[in-house]
């Protein structure tokens, strides 16, 4: 019997894109176990996936390879596990908002969220996303590092899910055109940073992770002001 190379990269591919429900499994195991480090790395190996998986696909030719297998419902049930559910039970779970309000807050984050994944005009045509495209993870990610308050958890928490609603613009970090190297450039350097302020022993990013801090925060006003620039162009 002849054996379809072809088809079973394919297979793998969607194998690889399967792994992120496995990872975030891992991650759900991890909250239970009141170890946020673990929960933090399992999604970002899980980002790691779904930032590859898109070039794996296209580059293998996963649709005429297996027209049978809907790769795009696969990354959409994935995405909303580790964006959005897993991120919603963190906040829950670890208490980052203020007592009593950890349900309606997380419930929020699983409502609204809902629209991004049914939005169909959610990309534009460079591909950036047009409303906040529900990356909870992040933004979790971020109140555990910055260690902020939970007040300013709350607001952000709100700004955020009315963004979901609005046609401001956020970068994909891989796939728009503009700037795409710097973008990339970027990518990594933050990406390097988060590993080592999410894994490092002691919470004290001002004495110990200074230049790391720095760097990190560099990185993330990168990101704000080029989807600035994006979004005000739509209104200029």
């Amino acid at each position: 019997m002849k054996v379809d190379k072809d088809q079973i990269s394919a297979w793998g591919v969607h194998v690889f894109t399967g792994s992120g429900a496995v990872l975030g499994f891992l991650a759900i195991v991890s909250i239970l176990n009141n170890d946020q480090v673990g929960a933090f790395l399992f999604l970002g190996i899980a980002l790691v996936v779904d930032g590859a998986d898109g070039f794996f696909a296209r580059k293998v030719g996963v649709e005429e390879k297996t027209p049978y297998l809907d790769g795009v419902i696969l990354d959409s049930i994935i995405d909303y596990l580790n964006y959005v559910i897993i991120p919603a039970l963190m906040i829950f779970y670890f208490q980052m908002v203020p007592v009593g309000l950890e349900l309606y807050l997380s419930l929020l984050i699983v409502f609204v969220s809902l629209y991004t994944f049914i939005n169909v005009n959610m990309k534009t045509d460079d591909y950036y996303f047009s409303g906040y495209p529900s990356v909870w993870n992040i933004c979790v990610l971020y109140f555990f590092i910055l260690n902020t308050n939970e007040w300013i958890n709350l607001v952000v928490i709100i700004i955020l899910s009315i963004l979901t609603f609005v046609p401001w613009k956020f970068v994909h970090p891989l796939r728009v055109k503009s700037f795409r190297n710097l973008t990339i450039f970027f990518t990594v350097v933050w990406a390097a940073t988060t590993l080592r302020l999410v894994t490092k022993s002691e919470i004290n990013l001002m004495i110990n992770d200074t230049i790391i801090l720095v760097l990190w925060l560099i990185c993330t006003g990168y990101f704000t002001w080029i989807c600035f620039i994006r979004s005000i162009k739509d209104h200029s």
